[in-house]
């Protein structure tokens, strides 16, 4: 007969306990607190929705890393969430229906099919915040802006955050004409910033020279602010759409350097994560040591419109669980006051009150084993000249 630990998990999936949960959910509140002072609205999403529902708009490409399960009750397919996007949007579009700019934000599990990485978790505690019914640079460093503050709330030092567009690309391969097969060969060479692949493909599709120069050039082109003066003269070729991509990114940088002074922004033209639903900017932030981003995001307007209601939109997402992997806050834990399992209305009361104050209070319990130190405390209750004495251990 064959046993299996029962203990077990599945690979990826992970238990938090204490004392990081604690902390975890300190950091929690932390962020909420920060977004509800910037006008942010807290949704709370169902974890399962029907899959057609999931995987629309940005959800297309989170088909691979979606469960899917028979819903008992109506016999249609069901989806866990692999991300919060696709159901905010919902949202927006299809129960708000506002028609002024609406900042929503969201914290909550994500389930992933796969995990991102070698190691990586299965199970983000994924927090965020979208800016849906504007368009334009205001909203884009608005949200960029947020997350910078968001890491910063949680102690997370040496960001840097990496800025693209779509559009550049978009622009330059418009005038190429490629066909889609193409197009997905060009974009696996760039993203993974083979230079020679490039100049392969280039001789074996016969493109014109200033394309392939352009499409070069990309590879090449990161840097800080400065970068952005280069690229209009190396692109120029692409024409009016990609000099307003640029001129985009340049307002985008001034908007948030107002904002955050010093912000580590740096400018990757070839920085396309999320090419297939992103309309605009696509931002992603990094530290040192860390092979992964730790925060992504970007613009994606549109993405209302399969809920009947097309919108602008731009906002980010990160893991909770990644920040506090990260973060250099102090984490002290609040130690308790042991009280004695006596009937006493008087100790009662005393318990009531230091609770009501924010102590944690543990009572003893009868025939138990431990110590008040076993349960975390730090000092105990006494009874001292008929009052009840909170005396240190």
């Amino acid at each position: 007969m064959v046993t299996h630990n029962r203990w077990l998990l599945p690979e990826g999936i992970e238990e938090i306990l204490p004392p990081q949960a604690s902390q975890m959910e300190a950091l929690c509140r932390r962020v909420l607190d920060l977004y509800r002072g910037w006008g942010y609205e807290l949704v709370i999403p169902p974890l399962m929705e029907f899959l057609e529902s999931l995987l629309t708009g940005t959800g297309e490409d989170l088909d691979l890393q979606t469960f899917k399960l028979i819903d008992q009750l109506s016999g249609r397919l069901l989806g866990m969430r692999a991300d919060t996007t696709p159901q905010v949007a919902r949202i927006d579009a299809h129960n708000l229906k506002r028609a002024a700019p609406t900042r929503l934000c969201y914290l909550g599990p994500v389930l992933h099919a796969r995990p991102e990485g070698s190691g990586g978790t299965r199970c983000p505690l994924q927090v965020g915040a979208e800016l849906y019914g504007h368009q334009g640079v205001e909203s884009d460093s608005e949200v960029l802006a947020l997350m910078l503050e968001t890491l910063n709330v949680v102690g997370i030092e040496g960001v840097h955050v990496d800025i693209g567009h779509v559009g550049v690309y978009q622009g330059i391969i418009r005038q190429a004409g490629l066909t889609e097969t193409q197009e997905r060969e060009l974009f696996d060479v760039l993203q993974r910033k083979a230079s020679s692949d490039l100049k392969s493909l280039m001789k074996s599709w016969a493109l014109p020279k200033k394309t392939g120069n352009m499409l070069e050039y990309l590879i090449s082109a990161n840097g800080d602010v400065s970068v952005l003066k280069e690229a209009r003269r190396a692109l120029a070729p692409a024409g009016p759409a990609v000099k307003r991509c640029l001129s985009d990114l340049q307002n985008i940088a001034t908007l948030v350097q107002k904002r955050r002074t010093g912000a580590p922004l740096y400018f990757d033209l070839a920085e396309l994560r999320g090419y297939h639903y992103h309309t605009g900017i696509v931002f992603a932030a990094y530290v040192p040591g860390s092979g992964q981003g730790i925060a992504f995001g970007g613009r994606y307007d549109n993405i209302g419109r399969a809920f009947g209601r097309a919108r602008p939109a731009t906002g980010f997402s990160t893991d909770i669980k990644v920040l506090h992997a990260l973060s250099s806050l102090t984490r002290q834990e609040q130690r308790g006051i042991f009280a004695p399992g006596k009937d006493d209305p008087e100790l009662m009361i005393c318990i009531n009150r230091l609770r009501r104050k924010g102590e944690i209070v543990i009572r003893e319990l009868a025939g138990q084993k431990g110590q008040a130190q076993d349960m975390g405390c730090d000092r105990r209750l006494v009874l001292r000249d008929g009052k009840w004495t909170i005396v240190n251990l």
